[in-house]
């Protein structure tokens, strides 16, 4: 079990932001997650951590949001994410931490700037299979990598304009089923030990507090005061890790 208490300094928080934004949030801070934690220890072994802390965390959201979600879009979303684990995990071995820290950083600084940047008032954009395909596997190749999948699929879930609960049930749904999967690939790759697994189980006190915050707080708290803050600190992680991969 990893004993450094700098890593629970930035694992905790980053633990608790993605279980509220999973339950009330749409799950796009997600990939706030790696970028914390790889500030502490390895990217490859922060993945390991949080893949699962993320399944644990699904179950909860899948009970509090079952029955609803966008079925079509998730038809044309999931078999596309397969196709972007399998390539993940064939290119996994090619792939060095520095590499994976730069990846992570070119994410996180390019969804915060895409965040803050982007247009607003356009209206709803119809279902698109060829774009669907496109986001889906690429949102399933980076959830493979860093768990940076949210970032593709909300370039191509947002602008359908689904209702907020929908909208949050087809996210969970989705990484839901990305998440079980990538267990399997993690598990041949020797991802997994029982030192990370021990702490993966400690963290994972926090999941089911932070899915179930996340729910309560819904429609109980300032959801752009709580996107811009995050998202500062996303961007910053990612300038880190940016930093640290070139240096």
């Amino acid at each position: 079990m990893i004993q450094d208490p700098f890593f629970y300094l930035v694992s905790i928080p980053a633990v608790l932001i993605v279980g509220i934004s999973k339950g009330g949030l749409g799950g796009g801070l997600g990939l706030i997650a790696v970028p914390l934690m790889a500030l502490a220890v390895p990217p490859t072994t922060a993945a390991a951590i949080m893949l699962p802390i993320l399944c644990l965390m699904d179950l909860v959201g899948l009970w509090k949001y079952r029955g609803l979600g966008d079925k079509s879009s998730l038809g044309v979303l999931l078999p596309a994410a397969v196709v972007g684990i399998i390539l993940g995990a064939l290119t996994f071995r090619y792939l060095s931490d520095d590499h994976i820290r730069l990846i992570v950083g070119t994410i996180a600084i390019l969804f915060t700037l895409n965040y803050y940047l982007r247009s607003r008032g356009r209206g709803a954009r119809a279902p698109s299979r060829i774009r669907g395909s496109l986001w889906g596997s690429l949102a399933g190749f980076t959830s493979f990598s860093v768990h940076a999948g949210g970032a593709p699929l909300n370039i191509y879930l947002l602008p359908l304009r689904l209702e907020k609960a929908d909208y949050i049930a087809t996210t969970i749904v989705f990484f839901a089923a990305v998440n079980y999967i990538k267990l399997v690939p993690y598990t041949l790759l020797g991802q997994f030990n029982s030192d990370l697994l021990l702490t993966s189980a400690v963290l994972a006190i926090f999941a089911p507090v932070g899915v179930l915050s996340g729910a309560w707080l819904q429609h109980r708290i300032n959801q752009q005061l709580f996107y811009h803050l995050c998202y500062g600190f996303l961007l910053l992680a990612g300038i880190k890790l940016y930093y640290d991969a070139l240096g």
